[in-house]
């Protein structure tokens, strides 16, 4: 265990020797401490990394390339690489159990890309693939390539409605996904706001999907992955989940059984921050099946791999298999909990009616606001949320009707249910106490609003006094 004059050494001495090239830079570096210090961050995939996570990412492997796997890479000198990308890789089979895993991607976006791609390159029976299997792939003309791109571009996928707490790399037009497959979404059920397995099952049935997508960005309960994994063989699908926002109650054994969707899914991804707590960047973990199709995610899909990240993910993976994160995975939900109910006793509405997992989102129409208004009224009293769609939202993808809430980062400070009380009262006040504007036509506006300036600095003071309490990174002093 490193000493705090250890770690307040190294993060010193490191902004002294990057003033001394851009003081501009170290001064940003610097800043953002300080701002997060005294932020009362809600944002639901947003987190805290160790300092010793931190740290492995500012190293000489920053100046390695490495295409290719453990043992097989297409540069020299990639011994030490080898050594942290198995290391990775281990810590992630070990904690999730999983059969494979592949540490690689840089974000879960590329991560979701490596899956589909090797879904695709493994299921696929086209044609212009089983040509591109059998010759080398320069041999292969124009028209070749152009009957590989509608064969494997034409597959279906069905995944979770981005209103209903999907994602927008679940297949959504915006987004490469949606480009790459005929897409369709399945929702929520109207008056509940929960998957109706039922209908899942026979949106799967009527369109017949390659994969079947499970998995959330703003989703405030647990998915049944096995029921999820028996309506995808039903029709043949290969069953994929997206864990990126929950992967830390996998790793801590919150969500277990029908819950974990290791055991379930040929194919999980993830990302490594958010509730895992570790670097940014993303992960895959499959079955035996496909993990040579996996592996071949670079270059397939990704760029060089980034090894000075992969040695910050064995870092931040190995934490995750200490037995104190099975707690702190423990409280994330108990303080999402209790400050669900602290709201719920307040007159708030949230979609689902509360939570079971790490978020909430509150429907901020019954304050009389739109998502981006009560979002920069409550960021002006010094609470970091987001803007998030509920499902049927008529407000749309930009102006929402709700705020997403979580609780990793407040958790990983040491908050804990008493606190979430505090926090449920403060995120009342500015709510109802914010009136929405209007444009200068005298219409409705969706993005302008009023809120008293004196309850806004109060609010802000309060959430001061409560951070107070939970040093963030305490053992670090820049002074």
């Amino acid at each position: 265990m490193s000493s705090p004059n250890a770690e307040s050494t190294a993060f010193r001495s490191a902004l002294e020797v990057i003033r001394a090239v851009e003081p501009r830079v170290a001064g940003a570096i610097a800043a953002e401490l300080t701002d997060q210090r005294e932020s009362l961050k809600l944002i639901a995939s947003e987190n805290y990394a160790s300092p010793a996570t931190l740290l492995a990412m500012g190293n000489w492997f920053s100046d390695k390339y490495a295409e290719g796997t453990v043992g097989r890479r297409f540069y020299a000198g990639c011994q030490n690489v080898d050594t942290v990308e198995a290391l990775a890789a281990e810590h992630a089979r070990e904690l999730f159990g999983a059969a494979h895993a592949y540490v690689q991607p840089h974000s879960g976006i590329d991560a979701n890309l490596v899956a589909f791609w090797a879904v695709l390159a493994d299921r696929v029976e086209a044609p212009a693939l089983e040509k591109a299997r059998a010759r080398h792939v320069n041999d292969l003309t124009e028209a070749d390539w152009f009957a590989l791109r509608r064969e494997l571009g034409n597959q279906r996928m069905l995944g979770m409605s981005l209103d209903a707490g999907g994602h927008l790399t679940h297949g959504f037009r915006p987004n490469i996904s949606g480009k790459m497959f005929d897409q369709r979404s399945y929702g929520t059920d109207p008056r509940t706001g929960l998957i109706d397995y039922d209908k899942v099952a026979e949106a799967a049935r009527e369109f017949k999907p390659l994969i079947l997508v499970a998995g959330y960005s703003a989703y405030p309960r647990r998915v049944n992955f096995r029921m999820m994994r028996e309506i995808a063989d039903s029709v043949g699908a290969t069953f994929m989940v997206d864990m990126a926002h929950f992967a830390g109650l996998v790793a801590g054994k919150v969500l277990t059984g029908d819950f974990d969707p290791v055991p379930h899914a040929h194919i999980v991804t993830t990302t490594t921050h958010k509730s895992l707590r570790g670097p940014r960047g993303g992960m895959v973990l499959c079955q035996p099946e496909l993990a040579e199709q996996v592996d071949r995610g670079c270059p397939m899909v990704l760029g060089g791999p980034l090894p000075h990240v992969m040695a910050a993910k064995a870092v931040a993976l190995a934490e995750a298999r200490r037995p104190d994160f099975a707690d702190y995975a423990n409280r994330i939900v108990a303080n999402a909990q209790a400050l669900a109910e602290g709201l719920l006793r307040r007159g708030a509405d949230l979609v689902t009616g509360g939570t079971d997992n790490h978020l909430a989102i509150i429907d901020v129409t019954s304050y009389g606001l739109t998502g981006r208004q009560a979002e920069q009224a409550l960021l002006d009293s010094g609470i970091v949320t987001n803007r998030n769609s509920v499902p049927q939202d008529p407000n749309g993808a930009w102006y929402t009707s709700g705020i997403r809430i979580g609780t990793p980062a407040l958790t990983t400070r040491g908050l804990g249910t008493a606190e979430m009380d505090v926090i449920a009262e403060l995120i009342h006040t500015v709510l109802s106490q914010t009136n929405a504007g209007s444009n200068a036509d005298g219409t409705a506006s969706k993005a302008k609003y009023a809120l008293d300036a004196a309850v806004a600095d109060k609010v802000s003071r309060q959430a001061g006094e409560l951070l107070a309490g939970f040093p963030l990174y305490p053992t670090v002093d820049l002074t």
